[in-house]
């Protein structure tokens, strides 16, 4: 081809391509985001509907019953499910995938609106779009500022007799145990040594601190280029109480109904215009919102005998706090906290940065003056950096390996052998001293390369090229650098060479054979150009169907099809212009191994080869013993295949067995060892968190007992040293817990990250000491958000009996107890109905009597125990609830219910009791509801050691099936298997499909490239070489560390299918060029092999050793490539040793079969015509 001709020609133009390529793919590299995860879209909405103080059947019947109606028939819905809570409603509704957020939004805004009416005191309802960037990138506790290290020391020194007791604060991990630890020397020294207390912090009031915070540290967080949102968490909110006095208020003939109406109608500007006069417009607003407490006293609530009754006459307005309702402790003391959320598709390492920029501002400026202090305990970044860093080390040391293993290969010799040590050990040291060593590695591969190892160098080329260049491509189609993509081209690695290898390898011959070096490299270059498109082609082809699957899976993994066919594509452009470009410049006519001979290929007169290895033992005669027992082994690997394949072809009988043989264990295997299907890998974050249900009922102080006590037992692991005793389970580097609603939480990361699941049991065990508490423990996932999420089976159990749910819900529960006992399952919402519940019955006639309706009577109660909402009021610009609230409680017992006060407008103050019964009874702490119906939901979490598919098997066929049999099901009840199990039968649908497509679009390419129906279906029965290859990987990586087959380490099989079939693309490439030079199929197949498996060796050894560090190197990141990078290193070695005899046993029958169809053809076709006709060349397709 005249293309290859000019490229060669023309060297400036190729090498300022490949530098500008460089040169815009290094700014890509530093400009395209950084993110954990590829951005997913993710077409859920939520709908949350406020109603202080409502209950949950409340909100069933009154807001989610009437938003359901609405909400049911928007179109593209496929799930709908409600949570009642007390309080609050919320509403989940899933789109399907592809559905525009945007337009789903105001659709379901429009249905809210015909909504008929909401309770008075309903807020409006609020629609939020669902985002895996709402959770938190950072998180920090906000504390008053504890000692410096420094000022312990100088303490120490100025006391020697406090210096050994207070060695362990000094030494403490963290600031939250540095001064838990000197509280408890305080507390145990502070008699005798009152100086001490100089070392503690100061208290802090946590509401102050809190206004602090949102007022001061959030504008500065959120002013962070990439910042959504910061919130702040702990404390208690403020609101402005009306506190009424009941005899004041019924000594006037007035309710808390009619100071309630006087709030509500006075509290709102209203704009009443605009006047012009003159040149002026005057715009008129009618004042009536509450600027102070004072403003509130003011109003007037009625006028009794020409004398106002203003809201001071009967009760007290003051600025004060709400009931606490959460509760955030670490190391014993009680802590507010702050979280940072970044925008969709924001940088988050350039957020992180800019985040950390302005903590420590804050703690060296504004906190420092008002002793705070922030400490960031979460930081998502982490993992990104460890996988960066796992990606770096692969690119160094496969890097590393791949120009060794070509320099073994290329230029064996004296020199290879003292060079290689060297190379190896400062790309060792890398990864293990620091990574500026990579500039000795690189120092050593230029001068080697320069010096005689010039092969390898151009080969080399190819790696920094492509895989700067793949940043350039995935930069701009828009992608991000995260440990999806990062996947992609730690594997793109070392399958950057295998184009470089074989054309080189050919021009290498070429050159040998005497051609001229411009000669050779355009001529070889065009030799092998077919076979090379053909292979790359394919390596590129079976990533398509990837990109087109729509599930949570394949929106992951479209980086990792895009990152590895960027850089694969580009490694093909490079074979074809820098490498023919850069060999005829470099490579001379001479030797290009180390002592000067030339293993190359030698032609007679017909343009056959002659036996290489009979050139090779005459020309290492006389090198040393290491250079003549490597090639003696080389040679004789090549003999023996070659001889091996020259007696199974000569008998039919033979191949056929031999394929018989090959593809019956390859199927054999690959079903016995077949391992149960995972969903998503999970990671290995360090962070593991403990939810703790207790029985219903239980109050926030009952809570924090609970919380007290975990702690306490938890101490030995929190407060432990790293140098410390061994213990059972590994220090706990940082905790917190909060309790929230009804129930408790804990958070935990460890010293040593790689042991974080060991905190798993340990947090468990803990957390189930409580009589009746469900203790849920789980390590942070990857891919998922929440306590629910991750690795989750949710048995959903619909219908319209809420007794017969539970029934079948308690069944359930012990079944999966039974079935799998180290399942961790957890019901929502509880199911016991047991939540204490006080129920008020109006008396009919004494309330008429009285004139107090069953609503006034409700929002009396209301105010008396819990402070009843009446409006909005802001301070500084912050809205805050306006309260009406009892001057006495009657919140603490229930007794007290009974004796509330009540003022009525006939200016009497009667007890509770005289207008209403009281009845103890019980109810549902939550309701859940999924598609119109009541649904409860068991939530399975299998352990760790037993993959999804497995006990989704057991729990469909099982529990739910004999659920079926015993009729328990009808109609109107049903249950299904939904979250993770729904995912994980959707995912492996769609890759089921792919893997076709896969197959297909390869056989496909091929036929096109080798004008053939034929030929590419010999290529294909490489495939399974290759699956039986990558189970067997898998299934000895597991002897080793427990890999599961997820959807990742799937991708591993669509991998192999456009790799395996390289080195079968090679074989069968060269055995038709030989059968066009006129040799036989028996001479030509195991010729092709002789002459190929000196790249298919190159090729798949730089590949699998570019792949091995992935596989092998720890750290968090590693989790995620090590079982895709088993498959495919299993696959390839496999496929490689076994396809040397398979393939050309598979070709030599399809020629016999190709040719004895041809003959029978045309001895049908003599006997209908009398000339005969010329014989078919073997390269025509049938």
């Amino acid at each position: 081809m005249k293309i290859f001709e000019s490229f060669i020609r023309n060297p400036v133009k190729v090498s300022v391509g490949a530098l500008i390529v460089v040169l815009f793919g290094s700014i890509s590299l530093v400009t395209m985001p950084k993110q954990l995860i590829p951005a997913v879209q993710n077409p859920i909405l939520s709908v949350e509907t406020r109603w202080p103080g409502a209950s949950p059947q409340e909100i069933e019947r009154e807001i989610v019953q009437e938003q359901e109606e609405q909400l049911a028939a928007i179109e593209g819905l496929i799930k709908m499910t409600s949570r009642c809570r007390d309080s609050s409603a919320d509403i989940t509704l899933e789109f399907a995938i592809g559905t525009d957020i945007e337009d789903a939004m105001m659709r379901v805004n429009t249905r809210l609106q015909q909504v008929r009416e909401y309770p008075i005191n309903a807020n409006e309802p609020v629609i939020e779009a669902s985002d895996v960037t709402d959770s938190p990138i950072a998180r920090f506790a906000l504390t008053s500022r504890p000692p410096t290290v420094e000022k312990i020391q100088d303490f120490q020194n100025a006391h020697p007799e406090l210096a050994k007791a207070l060695e362990p604060s000094r030494r403490a991990g963290n600031t939250g145990l540095r001064v838990f630890r000197l509280t408890q020397i305080y507390e145990q020294l502070g008699d005798q040594h009152p100086e001490l207390k100089g070392l503690l912090p100061a208290e802090v009031d946590l509401q102050d601190v809190r206004k602090i915070s949102e007022d001061l540290i959030e504008p500065q967080f959120e002013r962070v280029p990439g910042v959504s949102e910061a919130d702040t968490y702990g404390g208690q909110e403020e609101e402005l109480q009306v506190i009424i006095d009941p005899e004041r208020l019924a000594a006037r003939q007035l309710t808390i109904a009619d100071v309630r109406i006087a709030l509500g109608g006075q509290n709102k500007d209203t704009s009443a215009g605009n006047v012009w006069e003159g040149k002026r417009r005057w715009v008129v607003r009618t004042l009536g919102q509450f600027r102070d407490p004072e403003h509130v006293k003011q109003q007037v609530l009625a006028i009794e005998d020409g004398i106002p009754v203003y809201v001071r006459d009967v009760a007290e307005v003051q600025l004060a706090y709400k009931k606490q309702e959460s509760i955030s402790r670490r190391y014993g003391i009680a802590s507010n906290g702050l979280s940072v959320r970044r925008t969709s598709g924001a940088n988050v390492l350039e957020v992180m940065s800019g985040v950390q920029k302005v903590t420590e501002d804050l703690n060296n400026g504004l906190l420092k003056r008002l002793d705070l202090e922030l400490f960031q305990y979460y930081d998502e970044t982490e993992y990104i950096q460890s996988a960066i860093k796992i990606v770096q080390q692969n690119i160094f040391v496969g890097g590393s390996l791949t120009i060794i293993v070509l320099l073994l290969f290329l230029h064996l010799g004296r020199r290879t052998l003292l060079a290689v040590p060297l190379i190896a050990g400062s790309a060792v040291a890398c990864v293990f001293v620091s990574p500026w060593f990579f500039l000795v590695t690189l120092g050593l591969t230029l001068g080697v390369g320069f010096w005689f190892g010039r092969g390898a160098l151009i080969v080399g080329l190819a790696i920094p090229v492509s895989i700067i260049g793949t940043f350039l491509m995935l930069g701009l189609m828009g992608r991000s650098l995260n440990v999806i993509s990062l996947a992609g081209l730690a594997f793109a690695v070392g399958m950057l060479v295998d184009n470089a290898v074989v054309v080189l390898e050919n021009i290498y011959r070429r050159r040998q054979s005497g051609e001229s070096a411009f000669q050779a490299a355009s001529e070889g270059t065009k030799e092998v150009a077919g076979a090379v498109i053909a292979s790359t082609l394919t390596t590129i082809a079976v990533f398509i169907p990837v990109l087109f699957v729509q599930e949570t899976s394949g929106q992951l993994f479209r980086d990792i099809a895009l990152a590895i066919s960027c850089a694969v594509g580009l490694s093909l452009i490079v074979s074809f212009t820098l490498i023919p470009t850069a060999a005829a410049r470099l490579i001379s006519r001479g030797p290009f191994t180390d002592n000067g001979d030339s293993p190359g290929t030698h032609r007679n007169g017909s343009g056959r080869d002659l036996d290489e290895n009979d050139t090779l033992r005459s020309q290492y005669r006389e090198a040393g013993p290491i250079v003549r027992l490597i090639y003696g082994f080389g040679v004789g690997l090549s003999d023996g295949v070659t001889n091996l394949n020259r007696w199974i072809l000569a008998s039919s009988l033979r191949s056929a067995a031999l394929i018989v043989l090959m593809v019956t264990m390859s199927v054999g295997i690959s079903y016995l060892l077949w391992p149960k299907v995972e969903y998503l890998p999970s990671g290995n974050r360090n962070f593991v968190f403990c939810s703790l249900s207790p029985p219903p009922g239980y109050n926030i102080k009952q809570l924090m007992a609970m919380g007290e006590k975990l702690e306490k037992d938890l101490e030995p692991y929190w407060n432990a040293d790293a140098d410390g005793p061994e213990l059972e389970y590994p220090p706990i580097d940082y905790y917190f817990y909060s309790v929230r609603g009804t129930s408790v939480f804990m958070g935990f990361r460890t010293k040593d990250e790689s042991r974080v699941r060991e905190l798993i049991p340990l947090a468990k065990k803990t957390g189930s000491q409580f009589p009746g508490t469900r203790a849920i423990a789980k390590q942070s996932s990857l891919f998922e958000r929440g306590l629910s999420s991750g690795r989750t089976i949710d048995i959903e159990i619909t219908g319209g009996d809420l007794n017969k749910l539970i029934a079948i819900g308690r069944r359930v529960l012990d079944d999966v107890k039974a079935m799998i006992p180290e399942a961790q399952a957890q019901p929502r919402p509880s199911l016991d109905l047991s939540s204490p519940e006080i129920h008020v019955q109006p008396k009919l006639m004494e309330s008429f009597e009285m004139g107090v309706s069953a609503s006034e009577l409700g929002y009396t109660i209301d105010a008396f125990v819990d402070g009843a909402y009446a409006g909005d009021y802001f301070v500084d610009g912050d809205k805050i609830d306006l309260t009406i609230i009892g001057k006495n409680t009657f919140g603490s017992r229930t007794q007290n219910v009974l004796s509330l006060p009540v003022a009525t407008r006939a200016g009497q103050v009667v007890p509770l009791s005289a207008l209403a019964e009281i009845e103890y009874s019980s109810g549902p702490e939550a309701i859940y509801r999924r598609e119109k119906m009541r649904a409860i939901t068991i939530s399975v979490t299998p352990p760790l050691t037993m993959p999804l598919e497995e006990a989704m098997q057991i729990i469909d066929q099982q529990i739910v099936g004999e659920l079926h049999d015993e009729g328990l099901l009808d109609g109107d009840t049903m249950v299904s298997l939904s979250g993770t199990a729904d995912k994980l039968r959707q995912a492996w649908e769609a890759l089921r499909l792919n893997l076709l497509l896969a197959l297909v679009i390869t056989y496909l390419l091929m036929a096109a490239l080798f004008e053939s129906w034929l030929y590419p279906f010999v290529i294909l029965f490489s495939v399974p070489l290759g699956a039986v290859g990558g189970v067997l990987g898998l299934w000895v990586l597991n002897f080793f560390v427990y890999q599961p087959l997820d959807v990742l380490t799937m991708l591993g099989f669509v991998i192999l299918i456009g790799t395996v079939v390289n080195n079968a693309i090679l074989i069968v490439h060269q055995s038709l060029h030989y059968l066009r030079d006129g040799m036989s199929a028996r001479e030509a197949v195991p010729a092709s092999v002789r002459k190929r498996i000196r790249p298919i060796f190159i090729t798949t050894t730089t590949t699998v050793l570019g792949l091995l560090p992935l596989v092998v190197f720890p750290g968090a990141g590693s989790e995620l490539y090590r079982g895709l990078g088993s498959v495919v290193l299993g696959g390839l070695i496999v496929s490689t040793v076994f396809t040397l005899f398979l393939v050309p046993a598979v070709f030599i029958l399809v020629m016999e079969i190709k040719e004895s169809m041809l003959s029978t053809f045309r001895s049908s076709e003599a006997r209908l015509t009398l000339p005969t006709t010329a014989p078919i060349e073997p390269s025509q397709s049938i």
